[in-house]
């Protein structure tokens, strides 16, 4: 009698124990949540370097012309007056004035 007793609490011990690391909010789960906080944690210092780095710049475009002026020129291309605006454009590869592909005759 008690080694049925016995058998049937090893049984549920058992029982227990593999619910416990398998099931659901087992010890599975709980590894695979502290992975996932784990890349939450990079992913968000990513993000908030980036939004320093924003910061940074929101705060050179409300405080200094210069960053302004910087903008100005590199996107919209803009230019001061009696400035002299010089465009250089270098040839594209493959095109007939680089003497590459020119065909001769």
């Amino acid at each position: 009698m008690l080694r049925y007793f016995v058998l049937i609490l090893l049984v549920a011990l058992m029982a227990l124990q593999a619910h416990l690391w398998t099931g659901p909010g087992g010890m599975r789960e709980v590894w695979r949540l502290r992975q996932r906080v784990e890349e939450q944690k990079v992913e968000n210092a990513k993000l908030k370097t980036r939004n320093e780095t924003l910061s940074a710049e929101v705060d050179d475009l409300k405080h200094g012309d210069e960053a302004v002026e910087e903008r100005a020129r590199a996107e919209l291309g803009l230019f001061k007056s009696g400035e002299t605006f010089y465009q250089v454009v270098e040839p594209q590869p493959g095109t007939a004035g680089d003497g590459a592909n020119a065909q001769r005759r």
